[in-house]
C-alpha cells in the first residue's frame, strides 16, 4: 500500500510540475495568423512536390566521387547538403534566392528616407523566394516588435552572468534557455503530426529572430556599462530597434549601417560551421532555440565568426607601428613581415570565394559613402590596393581577395562600437535569418535526421590496400 501511495503521489507530482509549465510559457502578443505564415502555408505544398519530381529525375545521379583529401581536409567542398536560402559560387559570390548583394539593394523595402535593404524584406525573401511589398515587410516589423519580450528568468540569467564571462557565452546561454517556451517541444510532446512541424518551428524562429535583439542589447549593457536598457518601439523596424538597445538609434547613419549589416550576413549557404551545425541539430528535431544556440557556438571560434576581431587587431598593430597615413611601402613592408612571421593576413582569403567578397564590396561602398576621409578606412583602402599582389607573389593564397571580415569592424569602430568582443554577437543575430529559415523550411520538406558516414585512418587504408 505505502508503495502503491508513493508511486501516485509521484504520479500526481510529475503531472503538476507538466500542468505548471505548460501555464507558465510566456506567452507571445504576436499575432498568430500573419501574412508570411499564410504565404508560407500556400509554398509548402508547391515545394514539395517540386522536390519530389527533382528527386524522381536527378536522385539517382552522382555529383562525382569522394576523395580521402576532402575527408581529411574537413570536407571542404564536398557536396553533402540541401540549403535553399543560398548559394554561394565561387566567382559571383553570395546569392540569395537567386538574388546578388545589389539586387537586394535595389528591390527589397526601404525604411522611409533609408537606402539600405530592411532585413525584415530579406527574411521574406529567404524563406518564400519573393520580394514583399512594403506592407508585408512592415507587418513583420510589428510583429517581431510584438514578440520581442524576454522571459524575466532569462534576464535575471543575463544579470547574474559575471562581465568576464564571453557575450558570445552569455549569447548562446540566453538563447538555448528560451527552449523553456518552445512551441514546437511543446507540440512534439503532444504528438503533432510530422507534416505540421513547420507550423511550431515557425513561430520558434519567429521568436527568436524578435528577441535576439533584447537578448543583444542586454549583454551589451550589462557587459560594457551603457546604463538601463530601453524598451522596443513597436512603430520603428529591427534595425531600428537594435541600434536602440545598443545606446546608437540617435544615428541613422548607425541605423542604416545595421541594416545593411544585418542583411549581408544573414545567410552564406549551408556548409560553414554555424549554418550546418544549426541544419544538423535542428535534424535531431531540437528546436530552434536549442538548434540557434549550438549554431552561436560554433559562430564564437577564432576560424569563424571571431575573424573581423583579428582584422582590426591587426590593422590597429599596423597603425600602431607605421602610423596613420603610412606609405605603399610602409604598408608593404609590413605585410611582408606579417607573411614572414609564418601569420596569415587576417581577412583576405576565402574557403569558396576566388574574387572579392561582394559582402566587403557592399562595406565598401557605405564606407565611401559614409566616413570616406575615417583614417582606419583610409588603411583598409590602401591594403585593398596592395595584398592581393603581395599574396599572388608570395603564393598564400588561391583566393588573395578581401572576405566579409576586412571590413566590417572598421564600421562598426567609427559609430563607436568600440568593443571588438561583441562583434560576433552582431554577427550571430544576423545569422539566425539564414539558419532559421532553414530550419522551418527542413521541417515543411520532412529533412530526416542527418548522418553521414565516417570511416577511420586504418578503414582507409584497407579499403585502398588492393587498389
Amino acid at each position: 500500500m505505502a508503495s502503491s501511495l508513493s508511486s501516485r503521489s509521484i504520479l500526481n507530482a510529475s503531472k503538476s510540475r507538466a500542468a505548471w509549465a505548460r501555464s507558465s510559457r510566456f506567452s507571445t502578443t504576436a499575432t498568430k495568423n500573419s501574412a508570411l505564415k499564410e504565404r508560407l502555408a500556400q509554398l509548402i505544398p508547391q515545394q514539395l512536390e517540386h522536390v519530389k519530381a527533382v528527386r524522381a529525375e536527378h536522385g539517382a545521379k552522382s555529383f562525382g566521387e569522394v576523395k580521402v583529401d576532402q575527408l581529411y581536409g574537413g570536407m571542404r567542398g564536398l557536396p553533402a547538403l540541401i540549403w535553399d536560402g543560398s548559394v554561394l559560387d565561387a566567382d559571383e559570390g553570395i546569392r540569395f534566392r537567386g538574388k546578388t548583394i545589389p539586387e537586394c539593394q535595389e528591390l527589397l523595402p526601404k525604411a522611409p528616407g533609408g537606402s539600405e535593404p530592411l532585413p525584415e524584406g530579406l527574411f521574406w525573401l529567404l524563406l518564400t523566394g519573393e520580394v514583399p511589398t512594403q506592407e508585408q515587410v512592415a507587418e513583420l516589423s510589428k510583429d517581431w516588435a510584438a514578440r520581442a519580450a524576454i522571459p524575466s528568468f532569462v534576464e535575471e540569467l543575463l544579470d547574474r552572468c559575471p562581465p568576464t564571462l564571453h557575450p558570445m557565452s552569455q549569447f548562446s546561454l540566453a538563447v538555448t534557455a528560451l527552449n523553456h517556451d518552445s512551441a514546437f517541444a511543446k507540440a512534439y510532446q503532444d504528438g503533432i503530426s510530422k507534416k505540421e512541424y513547420w507550423g511550431p518551428t515557425f513561430e520558434d524562429s519567429m521568436d527568436l529572430i524578435a528577441k535576439l535583439p533584447n537578448i543583444a542589447g542586454r549583454i551589451y549593457r550589462n557587459v560594457f556599462g551603457q546604463g538601463k536598457l530601453p524598451a522596443i518601439d513597436p512603430s520603428k523596424d529591427y534595425s531600428h530597434n537594435l541600434a536602440t538597445l545598443l545606446g546608437f538609434g540617435d544615428n541613422e547613419s548607425f541605423v542604416e549601417l545595421m541594416r545593411l549589416y544585418i542583411t549581408i550576413h544573414s545567410d552564406h549557404e549551408g556548409g560553414n560551421v554555424s549554418a550546418h551545425t544549426g541544419k544538423l541539430v535542428g535534424s535531431a528535431l531540437s528546436d530552434p532555440f536549442l538548434a540557434f544556440g549550438a549554431s552561436l557556438n560554433g559562430l564564437a571560434g577564432p576560424l569563424h565568426g571571431l575573424a573581423n576581431q583579428e582584422v582590426l587587431l591587426w590593422l590597429r598593430k599596423m597603425q600602431t607601428e607605421i602610423g596613420e597615413n603610412a606609405s605603399d611601402e610602409a604598408v608593404k613592408e609590413y605585410v611582408w613581415s606579417t607573411l614572414k612571421g609564418g601569420q596569415v593576413v587576417p581577412g583576405y582569403g576565402h574557403a569558396v570565394l576566388r574574387k572579392t567578397d561582394p559582402r566587403y564590396t557592399a562595406q565598401r561602398e557605405f564606407a565611401l559613402k559614409h566616413l570616406p576621409d575615417d583614417p582606419m578606412f583610409k588603411l583598409v583602402r590602401q591594403i585593398y590596393n596592395l595584398v592581393p599582389g603581395i599574396l599572388l607573389e608570395a603564393g598564400k593564397a588561391k583566393n588573395p581577395w578581401p572576405n566579409v571580415d576586412a571590413h566590417s569592424g572598421v564600421l562598426l569602430t567609427y559609430y563607436g562600437l568600440t568593443q571588438m568582443q561583441f562583434y560576433t554577437v552582431l554577427f550571430g543575430v544576423s545569422r539566425a535569418f539564414g539558419v532559421a529559415a532553414q530550419l522551418i523550411w527542413d521541417r515543411a520538406l520532412g529533412a530526416p535526421l542527418e548522418r553521414p558516414k565516417s570511416y577511420s585512418t586504418a578503414a582507409i587504408e584497407k579499403i585502398f590496400a588492393k587498389k
